[in-house]
């Protein structure tokens, strides 16, 4: 097949009145080749192959339709094969999501912020900082209104470390806020509309927390790590501001970062630096607007303060506040 460069030639040439001889010995090939792409300018290039039938064909009106009525949600392809399939499909899940990949990037996600008023919301996370043998989370609360943030170190996010995790927060925060949203971690809730929409069934620890303190567990939606944005946001900066030079810092002195160790630093880091520093988003000082929340929170739970460590290592509040990516070697995880 000749290029399409050489199709328009060969008619360019014969309306100059080239013969066929002339013009195949100029390009090179047949006086056939010639002949047939000047009787049938189609003759140039192949057309496209016709689509070849599928299984989901029969079924793509609804799915367009499906995609329509969630919008602007997304229905993940499970939930869509599920119906599919008590529809007849006997095809599998590939060519759905192929199917679905063009529909999902014109589904815009909608960036709504949502604010809380003073006392009403906190949000609640566990953030991966170490894998491996030797692992470390962080649990992250922050208050919705004033953005102040709390963080507790631990190697494990079971209910009991959660619950225990909460505790020393609402300490921290002075009050305990209405609500707390979290994931839907199986430290938090069994099972998601148990007994109907919004009515979990919760992992008892969690349960009799809530009833204790006097606040009001709140699930996130499954797929939305935006429900609870105000968190999320929050650990990357922990990560880059405070962990990472803090890591750099104690391997200097030949030490390796614990959860002891973490703890023992990160409340002058809040105190100091994240607590003080005037937020992005509000413009203001998220420990000036914790007063306002305290006003109107529940009193705290009283707690003993957790005992504190004999080693320190002197970390300039500075020095804390580095770009992540200047250290990001020293926490990568041991395969």
């Amino acid at each position: 097949m000749l290029t399409q460069e050489q199709a328009v030639e060969i008619r360019v040439m014969a309306r100059r009145g080239e013969g066929v001889r002339e013009i195949a010995r100029q390009l090179g090939c047949s006086r056939n080749t010639v002949r047939r792409y000047l009787r049938d300018e189609d003759a140039r290039r192949y057309g496209p192959r016709a689509p070849r039938a599928c299984k989901l064909d029969p079924y793509r009106a609804y799915v367009l339709e499906r995609v329509e009525q969630a919008r602007p949600r997304w229905i993940p392809a499970t939930v869509l094969l599920r119906e599919l399939v008590e529809r007849g499909y006997t095809g599998g899940i590939s060519q759905l999501k192929a199917f679905l990949a063009p529909l999902k990037k014109a589904v815009p996600e909608p960036v709504v912020r949502f604010e809380t008023p003073p006392g009403r919301q906190m949000q609640a996370d566990f953030t991966v900082v170490r894998r491996g043998c030797d692992p470390l989370l962080a649990l992250v609360a922050t208050l919705g209104y004033s953005r102040a943030t709390f963080v507790k170190f631990t190697t494990a996010e079971d209910a009991g470390t959660l619950c225990d995790a909460l505790r020393e927060a609402f300490d921290y925060f002075g009050g305990v806020p209405a609500e707390v949203l979290m994931d839907n971690a199986k430290s938090v809730v069994i099972e998601r509309d148990a007994y109907g929409p919004g009515l979990h069934r919760w992992n008892d620890e969690l349960l009799s927390l809530s009833d204790e303190c006097g606040f009001t567990p709140r699930l996130c939606r499954p797929y939305r790590a935006k429900t609870k944005g105000k968190v999320e946001r929050f650990n990357g900066y922990l990560k880059g501001s405070f962990v990472v030079p803090l890591a750099a810092s104690l391997k200097a002195s030949g030490l390796t970062l614990t959860p002891e160790l973490a703890n023992w630093h990160v409340r002058r880091w809040l105190d100091e630096v994240a607590n003080e520093r005037v937020h992005g988003t509000t413009g203001a000082v998220p420990a000036v607007r914790l007063a306002e929340e305290r006003a109107v929170m529940l009193p705290a739970p009283a707690l003993k303060a957790p005992p504190r460590i004999a080693t320190k290592v002197a970390v300039p509040v500075e020095s804390l506040q580095h770009p992540l990516a200047v250290y990001d070697a020293l926490l990568e995880a041991t395969p």
